[in-house]
């Protein structure tokens, strides 16, 4: 090589040098004028009032040190969702939305529902399209709500800080739960809650609460019940495959002393055993949104109870546990766990599935109504203002079973977390449930009564002041109260009411029926005037 080519070589690879520069600094300055064009949320921003409400729960620990990054931003290959099964377990972050969580599980369980919440055609981070928008829809008072989000998303560390994926490449929990704070207004608020509530806000269906301990029953009630209860779950685990089924600590005992307190679970399996001695030995599966193994009893790893099986049979049961999960036996259970949520099944074609005969509830029916002061809030049953109530008439074409559902929309969140949480204790010795605790702020107590009543004229306080074929067992302050039961063809008036007259609140009716039903609101009209002619 002579001198002239090696110049010349210095001099084109000076030049390549500087284009290489050039062609950085112009890709960096385009990558950095597209991530200021993509989509920011205006109506609930990366800052404090989108993770905030009061400040009163622990979450306000953090406050100052919360960033927000973008997928993209947080790991270099970004998914909306895993084929792997390893992959679809959700962990919690320092938000205590585990009863959030619990629900999830619902459209793990349900493609149809997936694909309602989460609609096909979400743009990928590798879309030359890609805006940093994401859409989903959330049933809320009758209505699949569309909301809509940037995927900023809260980070401490540059990882996520609120709840993900077992693999954090993986990102529609947080997308999600992002969403869901979105309409209750903060992260904050979700900080406690229902997860009945959750449940019929991401399915549109039903969900049904059991309150295992009930301090007002004797020592025989308490062993008559739990007999019932116990046959009752075992039923309900047939459905596991199609439904959630949590399980709730209220307050730590000895082998939940780890649990924590007001805490969800979710029943991953129930496993019907022979232990080495022929005796039967029925085990549950618990999983933790925490993550983490916590069970002290004596199924924990390591304890006592696995003695009990052949140790092939022990060794593989535990080999399937997964991070966060835990065995129980049915009687540590019963004894340990304070609540039972179930939700109610929902078919691929988006039909609600009885809990108690697995039929489905085909016929669907709702209208809205209203407690107005000094016009339509008569109260409990205990009052002489109850006929004024709002009332419904509904027709059954057809022997049926029938569920009737009343929700009440929930006043705006105004309620102090600390105080709340402050008067728990307080609170649970004179009988009221951690529902009625938390949500005792921002929903009334309310009930829910039926009358068959004939087509012909009828007195309307004479019908009110006899035995309802079927109603609440009391007024509760949970969001939504319902009843199911079979009914024969004919005419039934419906009357929902709070327990406090005078109470100003709306509220949707509900009814799911196996046969040809028609609802309609029975408007002011003379007591003694005959149900109007309903069509089939």
């Amino acid at each position: 090589m002579n001198g002239k080519d090696f110049s010349w070589q210095c001099k084109l690879l000076d030049v390549t040098g500087r284009v290489s520069v050039l062609l950085k600094m112009l890709g960096d300055k385009e990558q950095s004028a597209t991530k200021e064009n993509l989509y920011k949320d205006p109506m609930f921003p990366a800052s404090d009032a989108s993770l905030f409400f009061n400040y009163a729960t622990p979450l306000s620990q953090f406050r100052g040190e919360i960033s927000w990054l973008r997928p993209q931003e947080i790991c270099s290959t970004p998914r909306l969702f895993s084929d792997s099964p390893q992959d679809v377990q959700v962990k919690q972050g320092i938000l205590g939305d585990c009863w959030f969580l619990c629900a999830c599980v619902a459209l793990q369980k349900s493609k149809y529902l997936l694909t309602k919440v989460i609609p096909p055609g979400q743009p990928s981070w590798t879309d030359e399209m890609y805006t940093g928008c994401f859409t989903c829809q959330i049933w809320q008072f009758g209505h699949w709500v569309e909301v809509t989000i940037d995927d900023r998303l809260p980070c401490l560390g540059g990882k996520l800080c609120f709840s993900h994926c077992q693999t954090e490449d993986v990102f529609w929990i947080p997308l999600l739960e992002k969403v869901y704070a979105k309409v209750h207004g903060s992260y904050e608020q979700l900080w406690a809650g229902q997860v009945a509530n959750a449940l019929v806000d991401l399915t549109g269906s039903l969900a049904e609460r059991w309150t295992l301990k009930d301090p007002g029953r004797s020592m025989e009630r308490e062993k008559a019940g739990r007999v019932l209860e116990k046959m009752a779950f075992r039923k309900l685990m047939n459905l596991k495959e199609r439904c959630v089924i949590s399980c709730s600590v209220l307050s730590s005992r000895q082998g939940a002393s780890d649990l924590g307190e007001f805490h969800a679970f979710i029943v991953i399996d129930m496993l019907h055993l022979s232990s080495i001695s022929g005796k039967e030995i029925i085990l549950l599966r618990i999983r933790n949104p925490w993550g983490r193994r916590c069970w002290k009893g004596c199924w924990r790893e390591g304890g006592q109870g696995w003695s009990q099986l052949n140790p092939v049979v022990a060794s593989e049961l535990l080999s399937q546990t997964q991070e966060g999960e835990f065995w129980v036996e049915e009687e540590e259970f019963f004894k340990e766990f304070d609540e039972i949520t179930v939700g109610f099944p929902v078919t691929e074609e988006g039909q609600l599935q009885s809990l108690y005969t697995e039929k489905v509830l085909s016929h669907t029916q709702h209208l809205c109504g209203s407690w107005v002061k000094g016009q339509s809030s008569g109260g409990c049953r205990n009052n002489s203002s109850f006929p004024t109530n709002p009332k419904f008439w509904l027709r059954i074409c057809e022997q049926s079973e029938v569920c009737i559902a009343l929700l009440q929309k929930p006043r705006k969140y105004s309620a102090d977390w600390a105080g709340r949480i402050q008067n728990l204790t307080h609170l649970a010795e004179e009988g009221p449930s951690l529902t009625e605790a938390i949500q005792g702020e921002n929903y009334q107590a309310v009930g829910l009564h039926v009358w068959k009543v004939e087509k012909r004229r009828f007195n309307l306080p004479k019908t009110l002041s006899a035995p309802p074929v079927v109603g609440t067992t009391c007024h509760s302050y949970d969001r939504e109260v319902h009843v199911c039961c079979d009914l024969g063809p004919g005419y039934y008036l419906i009357v929902p009411s709070t327990y406090l007259k005078d109470v100003e609140m709306d509220f949707l009716l509900r009814v799911f029926s196996m046969g040809r039903i028609c609802l309609r609101n029975r408007r002011a009209q003379c007591e003694s005037h005959p149900p109007p002619a309903l069509s089939r």
